[in-house]
């Protein structure tokens, strides 16, 4: 395993290790909280609480997916698969970060670690054969 592959790799386990903890504290302060308010209220049907749930819930799934991939393009995929998966992965994830700087006005730690996953996602694919 080369520095690019480990790079690859780290960002991965950031990404997918954010991406668990955004859930967790999603479902308590957030999806939680929005159910029983909306069931309380009666006025919302219980499929539209689910949908809500899973919107909610949606950047949680896409990020632990991103890392999964970053950690198995390090591992098993060729430089050109690599570079497609990581850009694929790297936009979701400077997404993430822009989003959540400007919505929390930088006072919530995940933006960092998005990004610092951002950025070694770059790093693994500089010098690659392409």
């Amino acid at each position: 395993m080369n520095l690019q592959d480990t790079a690859l790799v780290a960002a991965g386990v950031i990404g997918a290790g954010t991406a668990i903890l955004h859930g967790v504290l999603m479902q308590k302060f957030m999806v939680a909280p929005v159910d029983r308010r909306l069931k309380r209220d009666g006025a919302v049907s219980r499929q539209i609480r689910m949908l809500v749930a899973s919107v909610l819930q949606y950047s949680t799934f896409s990020w632990l997916i991103g890392g999964l991939t970053l950690i198995v393009a390090a591992l098993w995929l060729e430089p050109q698969a690599r570079l497609a998966l990581s850009l694929l992965v790297g936009a979701g994830y400077a997404y993430g970060v822009v989003a959540n700087c400007w919505a929390t006005r930088a006072r919530h730690p995940g933006w960092m670690l998005l990004a610092l996953s951002a950025g070694l996602t770059v790093a693994g694919n500089l010098g690659l054969p392409t």
